[in-house]
């Protein structure tokens, strides 16, 4: 490995907490941050992408994509296809190897594996990992009627330290992998996608830098002078300028800008699907612009030389399903088509928040959804922030907040998703949802999640908990099995430090008890005995069988809700004991 990447890669795993694996297990991990990194969304985890173990049939990392959403159990299958009635799918592969060159066996190896994945009789032993993985695909394709849009795609990543110099043998035996996928008529498409040092190094240091971009936007008007607000624009974009603020150098849609939009992609819905339609006739594609609300986008830094503009650190907070119905046509797009854009540079927290909810308010938003935009997150962050070094955790409430701030342990960071998560799944005893029915979750923000008189305390104590049990995964105190219930065993150790019923929410009570709790998970070796009775009694909830399809129902939350509560009563009796003998003791003299 050369000087250069060695170096990244060690940058890499001093920020996600890694120092602890051998060099091979921490570059799978950074190769998957790299290639399939930027595909996942708010609270998913690069260590759920990486599986390279015994029984990986030479895949080290894989992720299955439905609907844009990062999937982890089949019954998310089902609740896409209800909600969006279609299924739009990507199998995203990826194998890590040190070594400076590329190996034709190694690539034989890797497309082995893949092919293998997806026969119903695979001929080479999986992992427990694997096995959940092909249990996703099966649940996909046994959804084919709903393949509306096309069979799903694949991408296989082969990352190196070397240098591709499309050497004759090495791409013929490329493109046969590719071709053997092909043939199966599984897949809309199958790419194959070499990556050595230099693109290592390129995408590293691009996931580091705030997102730039240039474009010409010569119809506009200036918007004057307003307060905290440095320049302002009204104009008419050509969707050919568009696209590229809303694409990455590898022609997919950068996810990240619309971190700041309250609305997620709604998918295809009779709204979207009505302007794809526009978008795909040719006699009403010229009128887009008279039909669409259009885009907002609040850039940090902005710069104009005559038509041409400069914007740095931007997000596009209004204007998400517009963005997304563009990207996916951008093959039927001219230059007949116009973009509605209004383009803002500012930097006041206030005033980005003020935008957001006024354009916002223009669509079908809830006010749960524009209430996490509220001062009760300005808290959240200044409460973070509160602690000693040792003990802080970073809540990053605006998009790449602390990305390119050094010295910041990147697993320190807390996104709005994983903290809904993990709290939902250890203070509203809904672990089944932090992943299957993470959506519903939302519905109960500003009632149950973030209520504006909600002590602090116990949304630092489930992001805190969530960091200790990575740490244990990542550094194989826990087996990592236990991933995928996670959500599960945080339940279960909430009920050990502080069992129901719990103090409200807004409480003096909640606050003392959770200041125990923070007392307990920080001490490494008290931590990790919780976590391990925690796992240990979902196991046994679970029979020893950590199966997806279990752990994200309903009932099996109530099974292990059964056994807290069992375990609690146990617990209080031992705690009387003593007291009842001394009572005896007294008695008898």
């Amino acid at each position: 490995m050369d000087r250069v990447t060695k170096s990244l890669l060690n940058e890499f795993s001093a920020e996600h907490g890694l120092e602890r694996l051998d060099e091979d297990s921490r570059f799978e991990h950074f190769a998957a941050y790299l290639t399939i990194g930027r595909h996942l969304g708010d609270g998913d985890e690069i260590a759920d992408l990486v599986i390279g173990s015994g029984g990986d049939t030479g895949i080290d990392a894989l992720a299955v994509v439905v609907n844009g959403v990062f999937i982890e159990d089949a019954a998310q299958v089902d609740e896409l296809v209800s909600n969006s009635g279609h299924i739009e799918a990507s199998f995203l592969f990826v194998q890590a190897e040190r070594s400076s060159s590329f190996d034709m066996a190694k690539i034989g190896q890797f497309s082995f594996g893949v092919s293998d994945f997806f026969k119903e009789k695979p001929a080479l032993q999986r992992n427990s990992q694997l096995t959940r993985a092909a249990q996703l695909m099966t649940a996909i394709y046994n959804h084919s009627s709903r393949f509306k849009r096309g069979r799903p795609t694949c991408k296989m990543f082969y990352v190196t330290t070397g240098t591709w110099v499309g050497d004759g043998n090495l791409v013929a035996r490329k493109n046969s992998a590719v071709q053997e996928l092909l043939d199966t008529k599984l897949f809309a498409s199958v790419d194959f996608i070499p990556m050595g040092a230099d693109d290592i190094q390129d995408i590293y240091r691009e996931s580091k830098n705030s997102i730039s971009r240039e474009f010409e936007f010569a119809l506009r008007t200036v918007v004057p002078t307003v307060t905290a607000v440095s320049e302002a624009y009204i104009g008419l974009l050509p969707a050919t300028e568009f696209l590229p603020l809303i694409s990455d150098t590898r022609g997919d849609i950068l996810k990240g800008i619309f971190y700041d939009n309250v609305r997620d992609w709604q998918d295809f819905n009779a709204v979207n699907s009505e302007m794809r339609g526009t978008l795909d006739d040719a006699t009403s594609r010229s009128r887009f612009a008279l039909m669409n609300n259009g885009v907002t986008i609040i850039a940090k830094t902005l710069r104009a030389t005559a038509n041409r503009f400069y914007i740095e650190d931007y997000q596009i907070v209004n204007g998400c399903q517009t963005s997304h119905v563009l990207f996916d046509r951008k093959e039927a797009l001219d230059s007949t088509v116009m973009v509605p854009l209004r383009l803002i540079a500012t930097k006041d927290d206030d005033v980005i928040a003020s935008i957001i909810v006024a354009t916002n308010r223009q669509t079908e938003v809830r006010e749960e959804q524009l209430l996490a935009l509220s001062s009760f997150q300005k808290k959240l962050e200044a409460f973070f922030s509160s602690f000693d070094e040792a003990q802080r955790l970073y809540y990053e409430r605006r998009s790449r907040q602390y990305h390119s701030v050094a010295g910041i342990e990147k697993t320190r960071i807390v996104t709005p998703g994983s903290l809904i998560r993990a709290f939902a799944s250890m203070f509203l005893e809904e672990p089944h949802r932090a992943t299957k029915s993470y959506r519903r979750i939302l519905d109960r923000v500003g009632k149950d999640l973030f209520g504006a008189n909600d002590k602090l305390d116990p949304y630092y104590v489930a992001a805190l908990a969530m960091y200790r049990l990575e740490y244990l995964f990542r550094n194989q105190f826990l087996d990592k099995d236990f991933r995928a219930a996670r959500y599960e065993i945080l339940l279960a150790l909430r009920w050990q430090l502080m069992p129901s019923p719990l103090p409200r929410m807004n409480s003096n009570d909640m606050e003392r008890k959770c200041r125990a709790m923070i007392d307990a998970l920080w001490n490494n070796t008290e931590s990790e005995e919780l976590f391990r009775k925690a796992a240990a009694l979902v196991n046994r909830a679970a029979g020893g069988s950590l199966d997806a399809t279990i752990l994200r129902t309903e009932g099996f939350t109530a099974d292990v809700l059964k056994r807290c509560k069992a375990q609690a009563q146990r617990n209080a009796s031992k705690r009387a004991a003593p007291h009842r003998s001394s009572a005896v003791t007294r008695g008898r003299k």
